[in-house]
């Protein structure tokens, strides 16, 4: 027969709240020293956190990502930044440092985009009086190396308005239905056009030459009628396109089979730039040395700067030379009785520099009247008036400037654009050459000579 199990509790036996109540102390310093451990092995002597990556502390990874800033390895520090400002407990003020010590960094690896970011979350973060002036100027060179000129100037715009509410350039220039273009987005418009006019020349332009060239054709859309002009043109061509999208222009065969015309140009071009850019290196040593070796094309011919009196008849000049000779004022002349409206009110100067051997800028062809200019010492009237297309010319040369060789300084870029030009051509040969081979490309050039007659097809001699 079985026993039947007992599982009740045995009683419980006199003094054990003493017991109870040492037990609960025990529990209770356990769990503080455990607390203390805790806070020891993530806290350092200041409370922050005492390891952000690795065994590193907080105070380490700040030291180490400044003295791989020194070392110059920007991507790395950056990294380490990244790591510091992950740790808990930094307070705002050293959460926006931290962020700008980051974009720094990756202003300094070349990262501008990431940089910009990195500026705008430090400021975001704590606005530091100190941080303030050195962010505006970190940012301005980043949107200046982005090559995103308009961007930088609504940027410029926002950080010196009195009004930061009103960000700029979100004034509506048009609008295309509910749709609002602002005057920021035409900009941008206007830059991708100015970036798509310089793209066959990024390839082999150095990016600081390509950037003045990018700031020079900006200006242009500086005048308001011009951007309005512009603005006319992209609208235009905008709604034309959304239109064709209606019309299912673009599921038409005869439309798709341009746009793969369109696409095989601009893939082969962009290859061939791609190829440009990594196989053309000029250097300023280059330079000099094909300047040094074509001097004689960098050669400004001799000039002269000229006024004149136009006549329609031939009796007039002679009183006029006479009175010009007994010393009368060339200028006052010209204004009485010059017949050339353009340049009569400014006493006859011709404003544009007469080139030996050329046509005459503001009076036109004659046989001897270019000759006769660079004979004569300046200044001088010369003694006799010739006879053009436009009437009876007198001439007096105010200045002349001997032929002369230019200095590599004035002709820098213009050496540049040519020793680019001919290193382009030949590169762009070699390459189609080294691709027609790795094609296997045949040339039958006698497959489209002119078909050669029979001989039985031959005419018979005439007699």
């Amino acid at each position: 027969m079985s026993e039947k199990l007992d599982f009740s509790l045995p009683e419980k036996k006199g003094g054990g709240s003493f017991g109870r109540v040492l037990t609960v102390l025990l529990l209770l310093l356990l769990v503080a020293l455990a607390a203390a451990n805790l806070f020891v092995a993530f806290s350092g002597r200041d409370g922050r956190p005492a390891q952000v990556t690795g065994n590193l502390t907080a105070a380490q990874a700040k030291q180490l990502a400044t003295r791989l800033d020194q070392r110059n390895l920007h991507d790395q520090a950056a990294a380490l930044w990244q790591d510091y400002l992950a740790a808990d407990g930094l307070t705002a003020d050293e959460r926006a440092r931290a962020l700008y010590h980051i974009g720094t960094s990756l202003k300094k690896a070349g990262r501008y985009g990431e940089a910009i970011e990195h500026f705008y979350r430090s400021e975001l973060a704590a606005p530091l009086d100190d941080l303030g002036p050195q962010i505006n100027a970190h940012v301005k060179e980043c949107f200046e190396k982005l090559g995103k000129f308009s961007a930088l100037r609504y940027e410029l715009m926002d950080r010196t308005s009195l009004k930061p509410s009103e960000p700029a350039g979100g004034k509506v220039v048009a609008e295309i239905g509910a749709e609002k273009i602002t005057e920021a987005e035409l900009d941008a418009q206007i830059e991708r056009a100015v970036e798509n006019q310089l793209a066959p020349m990024e390839a082999y332009l150095p990016p600081d030459q390509l950037g003045e060239q990018k700031k020079r054709l900006l200006g242009q859309y500086r005048d308001p009628k011009t951007k309005q002009e512009f603005l006319r043109t992209w609208l235009a061509q905008e709604i034309l396109y959304r239109q064709a999208l209606d019309d299912g222009l673009g599921d038409k065969p005869e439309t798709k089979q341009v746009l793969e015309d369109l696409t095989r140009g601009v893939l082969s071009q962009q290859l061939m730039n791609e190829k440009l850019a990594s196989r053309i290196n000029i250097t300023e040593t280059d330079v000099q040395t094909f300047y040094q070796a074509n001097k004689d094309k960098y050669v400004q011919p001799a000039r002269a700067r000229i006024a004149h009196i136009r006549v329609a008849e031939e009796d007039k000049t002679a009183d006029l030379l006479t009175r010009l000779t007994d010393g009368e004022d060339f200028a006052a002349l010209a204004r009485e009785f010059s017949e050339d409206e353009a340049t009569k009110a400014g006493g006859g100067a011709v404003e544009q520099d007469i080139v030996k051997g050329t046509y005459v800028a503001g009076i036109g062809d004659a046989n001897d009247i270019n000759a006769a200019i660079f004979a004569a010492e300046a200044p001088a009237v010369l003694k006799q008036a010739f006879q053009t297309e436009n009437g009876w010319e007198i001439v007096k040369v105010n200045e002349k400037h001997p032929e002369r060789q230019m200095g590599f300084e004035e002709v820098q870029q213009q050496v540049m654009q040519e020793l680019l030009g001919r290193k382009r051509q030949e590169v762009q040969s070699d390459y189609i050459k080294e691709m027609m081979n790795r094609h296997n490309v045949i040339i039958h050039a006698s497959a489209l000579a002119p078909a050669q007659p029979n001989a039985s097809e031959a005419p018979s001699p005439q007699p």
